[in-house]
């Protein structure tokens, strides 16, 4: 792992995506709330703030963080859903890697809850939106 010990504790924010891309039946039924398996959309923020919260223990050289806070937003788009993770802490690291792995686990679990009507549901992109804070600043997607 990278030496952070000398560096600033400052105020440090990601946001990541994930895109899950579905049929149109099954969009409307997960925005209706009508999967086989329940409420989709509760159990994909719960997966996603759970993942972001474990992920020192799924990326090896990540620094194990105390978030302050993650939120997830799930956002219809014309191919499927995105999910939107916001996380954020007072660290001497950032936190692009706990935003990404937040949204790649919600999307893990969305995943989970509509193959089962949708064979050709897939994810992607998972990608690193905006961040904040420390030596390097702000920085966002073009």
């Amino acid at each position: 792992m990278v030496d952070v010990g000398g560096k600033e504790v400052t105020t440090r924010r990601a946001v990541a995506e994930a895109i899950v891309v579905m049929s149109e039946d099954v969009r409307t039924r997960l925005l209706d709330g009508t999967l086989p398996k329940g409420d989709a959309a509760a159990l994909v923020r719960v997966a996603a703030i759970q993942g972001a919260k474990k992920t020192a223990e799924l990326v090896p050289l990540c620094h194990p963080l105390v978030l302050d806070a993650v939120s997830v937003e799930l956002e219809p788009t014309d191919g499927g859903i995105r999910i939107v993770v916001e996380a954020g802490v007072t660290a001497r690291t950032g936190v692009e890697m706990e935003a990404m792995t937040g949204a790649a686990t919600g999307a893990l679990a969305l995943y989970d809850m509509v193959k089962g009507l949708d064979r050709h549901a897939e994810i992607g992109p998972v990608r690193l939106l905006e961040k904040s804070g420390g030596r390097s600043g702000e920085w966002r997607r073009g």
